[in-house]
């Protein structure tokens, strides 16, 4: 009988690529599920509150991993990336509708997370942009990159199915968006992904 446990694999990710100590400490819990495929007993994280930890692992042959904090401020929710492996220059970063990373490629995600039905754009624009829409971060010459954004259109937990980023996947795209192609930004391949604990 084979365990996996995504939760020691997330906070080791946390702790390998980022520097700063003083974080507060992700609240979930671990909770054993028998699989009906395989009869094999595997672990799976539930959220029970406060701030959130994701690990990001290579997609598509890629290198880039890192994790990505979600932070709680009351009536907002700040994100920061923390990333290696990428090749220099820009890269897009989005919400996708499903935690799913099993595909090699990262495409169990689904599409942008988009429940509002706007078209695929800038965020903040006035012709419309997905609640998924991040936008793009530059990686330096040593594919490392760092990255944050807040905003008030995201909760964690709330229950608000257009605002609650639980359930939701984070990719990274190979190349940028162009905030104009739709549905996707022409961003490219997916290289790293992880899934926003349910």
């Amino acid at each position: 009988m084979k365990k996996v446990s995504v939760f020691a694999l997330a906070i080791s990710l946390a702790f390998a690529t980022s520097c700063k100590s003083d974080k507060k400490e992700t609240n979930t819990t671990e909770t054993e599920v028998e699989t009906t495929d395989n009869n094999e007993t595997t672990t799976q994280n539930s959220y029970d509150g406060g701030d959130l930890w994701v690990a990001l692992n290579p997609k598509s042959g890629s290198t880039a991993k890192g994790n990505v904090v979600f932070e709680n401020n009351g009536e907002s929710v700040s994100m920061l990336l923390t990333v290696s492996g990428l090749e220099p220059g820009e890269h897009a970063i989005h919400l996708h509708e499903k935690s799913d990373c099993s595909a090699e490629d990262g495409t169990s995600t689904g599409g942008h997370w988009n429940p509002t039905g706007q078209p695929h754009g800038k965020w903040g624009a006035a012709e419309g942009y997905h609640k998924g829409d991040i936008g793009n971060f530059t990686a330096s010459d040593n594919g490392k990159a760092t990255y944050t954004f807040s905003t008030d259109e995201w909760c964690i937990g709330c229950g608000d199915e257009t605002k609650d980023i639980l359930g939701k996947g984070i990719i990274i795209h190979e190349g940028t968006d162009d905030f104009t192609t739709q549905p996707t930004g022409a961003a490219g391949g997916r290289i790293s992904c992880g899934g926003v604990i349910q």
